[in-house]
């Protein structure tokens, strides 16, 4: 037999491809791309400088830190990600976790929170490739809406009341967003009027730029303003914080140094890091996939994102995420391939080396960037649609929202997993559930509360449970048959629609077994039609089968509704 020969470079780039999902596109690449990329690339460029200096305040590194965050994770995203668009930077939430988690650790020792913060970042990169060859893609739809609404909800609270002080010019050094708001207004009297000048001038500027200029880079456009004014007027001599003299020229690779007995709580926080970060990321690249026509690989993703917050940390940076903002001005400048990040980061590396006009930039200034991100990332109009749709979610949302402020920001991370852990049982354990008829004129078997014409025959009862019996709604199940069996009480067969029922376990076999017998007492057979195979073989091997008779599993409904006419009959 002939064997057609295989092209080893053809099954490298295969390889590579599936790895490297990026590195194809890049390297047939097609000139007429290019123009749109580097727009794009400095657009995003101009937007990323001045917020991720803000965000490495949020964290309290040094501004600079903020730009080796935002570099190197852009390369690898263009490497390694699916999506066209997403800009992977650092995150209004994903760095008011990551400061949750790492601020206590180290403890006010600025270079302990160096080092513990590359650790944070690599293990939670880690965390993300783990996820992601262990294809956990699918965490992405497990943090609900109204879950993810209402945290991003509460991180963006935080962030306001976190900014305030340097808006308002002096210091806060509570931790939590109660006591923030508290020493907030303790410390109001003192407020030093020319930094809240500078602090009101910059939103000024951020609000007209949005306004008249909705494609101008409005961040940078404010920031350059502030710096204007703090050196023109001289205002640092005058008591205006301002970020100072920034190094210059690239960082050095940095490997993560830490006591190993900080390895738990550190791995806890990369958990919870990992999950906002991804979560959030997830959202954004979907959404610009869809606008786009073009699907991305969740699992591929997750390594992607890992890849990421690994560069970031090894370039001594803080965890990254899909930043909404700047993928944003990349979809809107008409970006089309991965290559706008990499333009972005050439863009940034030159700025790198011409950092001194940076150091008369006000911290007042960069407080009222992140403050504008947090009203930005406070999502009132989801909250509305909510309410018009399921306010029992919206109420959710708003639940986790207040536990976000009142347990801090990783405790909040636990509160929302466990609400969309209960939402999940609860909803499962309380399934949709109808008993079925035929409608005239229409093929198949339909829910009577729906069809008030639909037609019954008396003793036949067909029965539909919406879900898997598994053990936390096998009761459930039990306990409706049996109200919808006492309501009708000429019932001589109950036939169960099996089309819905995806997994029974051994809880579930159990119960049916049980059920089965408590109605032969009352003479009434127990019979499953439309059964899958993976539940047949469940009963058979639990021993089910015997008791409900092989005669009463029925191929489909009507071949039930033939046999019960046929016994009656006859």
């Amino acid at each position: 037999m002939l064997q057609t020969a295989t092209n080893p470079w053809t099954d490298r780039k295969a390889l590579i491809g599936r790895f490297a999902p990026g590195l194809p596109q890049l390297l047939h690449y097609r000139r007429e791309w290019l123009r749109d990329d580097v727009v794009a690339g400095i657009s995003v460029a101009a937007v990323a400088v001045p917020t991720a200096i803000a965000y490495a305040q949020l964290i309290g590194f040094d501004p600079i830190v903020g730009l080796y965050a935002a570099i190197l994770p852009l390369v690898a995203y263009a490497l390694f990600g699916t999506s066209r668009q997403l800009i992977v930077n650092p995150d209004a939430a994903t760095c008011a976790v990551f400061a949750a988690s790492v601020l206590p650790l180290a403890a006010g020792d600025h270079q302990a929170l160096r080092s513990l913060s590359i650790a944070l970042a690599v293990l939670t990169g880690l965390v993300c490739i783990a996820a992601g060859l262990f294809k956990l893609g699918f965490v992405a739809d497990f943090l609900g809406k109204p879950i993810l609404v209402g945290y991003l909800n509460g991180v963006a609270i935080s962030i306001f009341l976190g900014q305030l002080g340097k808006v308002f010019g002096f210091s806060m050094h509570s931790r939590g967003i109660v006591p923030r708001f508290i020493e907030l207004a303790e410390k109001l009297p003192h407020t030093h009027l020319p930094t809240l000048t500078v602090g009101l001038t910059t939103f000024a500027v951020i609000l007209a730029g949005k306004h008249w200029w909705p494609r101008a880079p409005a961040p940078l456009l404010a920031m350059l303003v502030a710096g204007a004014l703090v050196y023109g007027l001289d205002l640092e001599v005058g008591g205006v914080s301002v970020v100072g003299l920034l190094p210059s020229g690239l960082p050095g690779l940095t490997f993560p140094e830490f006591d190993p007995e900080l390895l738990k709580p550190l791995l806890g926080g990369a958990l919870g890091v990992a999950l906002v970060s991804f979560s959030s990321g997830m959202v954004t690249a979907r959404s610009f996939a869809a606008r786009n026509h073009y699907e991305v690989d969740v699992d591929q993703e997750f390594i992607a994102l890992g890849v990421c917050q690994i560069a970031s940390g090894l370039s001594q940076g803080f965890a990254v995420a899909g930043a909404d903002s700047r993928t944003a001005v990349n979809d809107d400048m008409g970006g089309k391939t991965q290559m706008v990040g990499v333009i972005a980061a050439v863009t940034m590396v030159t700025v790198l080396f011409f950092t001194e006009p940076l150091r008369y930039l006000p911290v007042a200034a960069l407080g009222a960037v992140l403050i504008v991100a947090a009203i930005g990332l406070f999502d009132v109009r989801a909250l509305q649609n909510m309410w018009r749709v399921n306010r029992a979610e919206c109420a959710l949302s708003v639940v986790t929202t207040f536990g976000v402020i009142w347990l801090d920001l990783l405790q909040g991370i636990l509160m929302a997993v466990v609400a969309a852990l209960l939402l999940l049982i609860k909803r499962a354990s309380r399934p949709p559930d109808a008993t079925l008829g035929r409608v005239p004129g229409m093929k198949g078997w339909h829910a009577q509360a729906h069809h008030e014409d639909a037609v019954t025959h008396p003793g036949l009862l067909v029965y539909r449970f919406g879900s898997a019996i598994v053990f936390f709604n096998a009761g459930y199940f039990k306990n409706r048959v049996m109200e919808i069996v006492g309501a009708h009480p000429d019932v001589r067969w109950l036939i169960v629609d099996g089309s819905t029922i995806n997994l029974v376990d051994v809880t579930g076999a159990e119960m049916l077994e049980s059920l089965t017998k408590e109605l032969a007492a009352r003479s009434i057979r127990f019979g499953l039609a439309n059964a899958r195979r993976e539940v047949r073989t469940t009963l058979e091997r639990a021993g089910v089968l015997k008791h409900i008779g092989p005669e009463f599993m029925f191929p489909t409904l009507n071949s039930a509704s033939d046999a019960f006419h046929s016994r009656i009959n006859a």
